[in-house]
């Protein structure tokens, strides 16, 4: 079989930085996403993925056994490096032999496979709400908005010994594969997935797409994805991996030539040091702060504090909640200061708060409105 693939990758619209990462080194494409603080997740992801890819190009190792290598490099790392103590990383991978797609699977990034008109999830999400929903204790519905959605019970580089989903998938011409970090599962129900994937013929074009339609919906993590194309013939072997991502350099303003206001110039230098320290300051410390409040007459998730200094807010929307209507929040007692902002320390506490008030909104329209 020849393979076709595209590839897209994106920080989002909230997050700083991005701690996806993805490796094209055909016959084996694979994604990575990181966890544990900014330097933490993109060090995981990526050091698994180069991992990978050196013990792929040698040939040495059964691709489990080069996952094996790869999560045990991720956790001697973070045992001698406190700077990323903790970190660790999901991954989706596909190695294409002929036929087959041999597929590997650790956490909540997924491969789906689009067929004849049918998308179907190839991979199972390692997380605690899979597993309550496995169990019966709460339905799919109900863990789409549980709070503790994102928690993973399994990734790579946190625990010395790793289990690994593995499975072969076997592939027709005209099938198309599917491999992503969930920020784009977050954002897009399989429904939009399989009518873009549907709608785009080609490759890269389709993963372009995915990662603009998961923007658009609020893009409030990475957005990593792999498209591909499966057509009768060979592929052609030599792409080289690719397991990094792109960062702008930083602009260096030209040198100063004149002398002449030297002294003018350090006084301005020294005073734009201290506005910028300060600044700098204020932004670190708004960046820790969250609070639920009003957008457009309804729920939103905000980062920074409830005010304004001289006319410029010192917060920002990081998530909106079209579907939860600020009158229904303030007319539940707990919850009537809804527009000044209710404080939380971090985003979770924040998504759970917004999941109980959708869910006591909820219980009061059922109970014929009483609060």
């Amino acid at each position: 079989m020849r393979i076709e693939a595209g590839v897209a990758t994106d920080k989002g619209r909230v997050r700083e930085g991005n701690e996806d990462a993805y490796l094209v080194e055909p016959p084996l494409y694979a994604v990575a996403d990181g966890m544990g603080g900014h330097r933490g997740g993109e060090v995981a992801s990526q050091l698994a993925l180069e991992t990978i890819a050196d013990l792929f190009r040698k040939g040495d190792l059964p691709l489990a056994d080069q996952v094996r290598e790869a999560n045990r490099a991720v956790y001697e790392r973070s045992g001698v490096d406190r700077a990323v103590a903790g970190m660790g990383t999901t991954l989706t991978a596909a190695l294409v032999q002929g036929d087959l797609a041999h597929l590997m699977h650790v956490g909540d990034s997924r491969a789906y496979l689009l067929r004849a008109g049918t998308l179907r999830q190839l991979t199972e999400d390692h997380t605690l709400v899979n597993r309550m929903v496995k169990a019966g204790e709460i339905t799919p519905q109900e863990a789409e908005v549980h709070p503790h959605r994102n928690v993973i019970t399994r990734s790579l580089g946190t625990e010395a010994d790793l289990d690994v989903d593995e499975q072969d998938v076997g592939l027709l011409a005209g099938d198309r594969l599917l491999l992503c970090s969930d920020g784009l599962t977050g954002m897009l129900t399989e429904e939009q997935l399989q009518a873009i994937l549907e709608a785009v013929p080609a490759a890269q074009e389709a993963a372009d797409r995915l990662v603009r339609a998961a923007n658009a919906a609020g893009g409030v993590d990475n957005i990593t994805v792999v498209v591909l194309d499966v057509a009768e013939g060979e592929s052609e072997d030599g792409a080289a991996a690719t397991v990094t991502v792109a960062v702008r350099p930083e602009a260096i303003p030209p040198a100063r030539n004149r002398r002449r206001w030297w002294r003018v110039g350090l006084i301005v230098a020294i005073a734009i040091v201290v506005v910028g320290a300060a600044l700098a300051g204020l932004r670190t410390f708004l960046d820790t702060r969250w609070y639920v409040g009003v957008a457009d007459e309804h729920v939103a998730i905000y980062q920074g504090v409830p005010a304004d200094v001289f006319g410029f807010e010192l917060s920002h929307v990081v998530e909106e909640f079209p579907n939860i209507a600020a009158s229904d929040v303030e007319a539940l007692p707990e919850w009537s200061d809804l527009r000044d902002g209710i404080n939380v320390d971090n985003r979770d506490q924040a998504e759970q708060l917004v999941a109980q008030m959708r869910e006591r909104i909820r219980v009061a329209k059922r109970s014929g409105g009483g609060a």
